[in-house]
Formats: C-alpha cells, sequence, structure tokens
C-alpha cells in the first residue's frame, strides 16, 4: 500500500509530535500514548484539513485538545498516576551524548517541565518545534501578544534555573 501526501506527511511529522508530547506528558509511555491518539484523530479529521494550513500546526492543535480533554478527564475521575521515580525516569532520544551533554539535556527537561502549563506549551512549540508565534498562538487559541509574554516568562525563568544549575548554553 502506498501513502498519499497526507498520510506521508503524518509519518514525517511523527519525531516533532513526540517531542511535543514529551513536553505535554512527562511520562514516555503517556507521551506515545498521546502521539498515538493524535495520529489516529488526524486520520480520522483527514477530511477537515484544509489544503495550505501547516500539517504541523493542526497536528499540534489536535495533540493539546487531547491533552486537555484528558486532563479534565483525569481531574473529573480523580485517577491517581505513580510518581515517577529512578527504576521509570525518561530516557532521553540522543543516546549517543556523553554524560556531561545527557546531565544538561535532562537539566534542560527537567527546567522546561517545571515551568507553568502556559509557559511550558510556549517554549515547546515556539523554541523546540520552531512555530512561528502566530502559528504557536492559534495552537495555543491565544491572542499572539499572550504568547509572546508567555514566552518571554519562560524565557527567563530556563535562564534562571539552568544558570542556577550551571548549565550553560
Amino acid at each position: 500500500m502506498r501513502l498519499d501526501d497526507f498520510q506521508t506527511g503524518l509519518v514525517e511529522l511523527l519525531p516533532r509530535l513526540r517531542r511535543f508530547a514529551r513536553v505535554l506528558r512527562p511520562h514516555d509511555a503517556d507521551a506515545q500514548d498521546l502521539v498515538q491518539q493524535t495520529v489516529e484523530r488526524a486520520l480520522a479529521a483527514r477530511s477537515r484539513f484544509r489544503t495550505g494550513t501547516r500539517l504541523d500546526s493542526w497536528a499540534f492543535t489536535i495533540m493539546r485538545r487531547i491533552a486537555i480533554d484528558e486532563a479534565r478527564s483525569t481531574v473529573r475521575w480523580g485517577r491517581v498516576v505513580s510518581p515517577e521515580n529512578e527504576t521509570t525516569a525518561r530516557v532521553l532520544d540522543a543516546t549517543q551524548a556523553d554524560e556531561g551533554l545527557r546531565a544538561d539535556a535532562l537539566a534542560v527537561r527537567d527546567a522546561i517541565h517545571a515551568l507553568p502549563e502556559d509557559q511550558r506549551y510556549a517554549v515547546a512549540l515556539v523554541l523546540v518545534e520552531g512555530l512561528s508565534y502566530a502559528e504557536a498562538a492559534q495552537v495555543l487559541g491565544v491572542p499572539a501578544g499572550t504568547l509572546t509574554s508567555r514566552l518571554v516568562r519562560g524565557r527567563q525563568s530556563l535562564k534562571q534555573t539552568l544558570a542556577a544549575q550551571g548549565v550553560t548554553g
């Protein structure tokens, strides 16, 4: 079976979807589930995708909405998620990195996860995924000015946190 352009685009987008999912869901298994749900929903909603729209922005929006729905459901039903410990720690993609780089990458990841949700999403979409401010604002459903202020606060917090830990960029 041969993939069409839409399917090929989704396949090419998978690494970026995984990265964003790890921001939304710190546990690797949860992030993988979120990617799968996003792809399934994107394929099911394919007829609503407009030609000329950026597939990445569209898919990130789907992912964010799924994450919001799940968070609301979790609160509603009071599910308890076991905390992460040394045996369930997330593994970096860059397995070839030396120990110093790994430690820095873990510090950056933890600093991003420590940000308030609104800042974390802005940082992930603009600084990690490379979306424009306008595209990220659209994904998050906020005005561009709101996104900009969240991004500025997130950057400042990251710089302070990482400098205090001796991580230099």
